[in-house]
């Protein structure tokens, strides 16, 4: 009988993908969707984290970059007046 795969391999590859997608997220969240992708990319950051990543400075930019999606939110809601925005003017 051959003994399971050790899960560390897994889980180390799981939060290596989750540091990858927060950062997308984040950047992506710069330009569209703030108020959706800046908490996504918030919390898979914080999950990646916790799971030990190889991918540290990735998750760390997309905790970075999540909260950089919040603030230009509240900055444009503040400017506006309103949640919703365009590039148009």
């Amino acid at each position: 009988m051959s003994a399971p795969a050790p899960a560390a391999p897994r889980s180390r590859r799981d939060a290596d993908g989750l540091a990858v997608a927060s950062f997308v997220l984040g950047l992506v969240g710069l330009l569209v969707m703030n108020l959706l992708l800046g908490p996504t990319a918030i919390v898979m950051a914080l999950v990646a984290l916790a799971r030990s990543t190889a991918r540290r400075a990735r998750a760390l930019l997309g905790l970075a970059l999540g909260v950089a999606d919040l603030v230009v939110l509240a900055c444009l809601v503040t400017a506006d007046d309103t949640v919703s925005w365009g590039f148009g003017g």
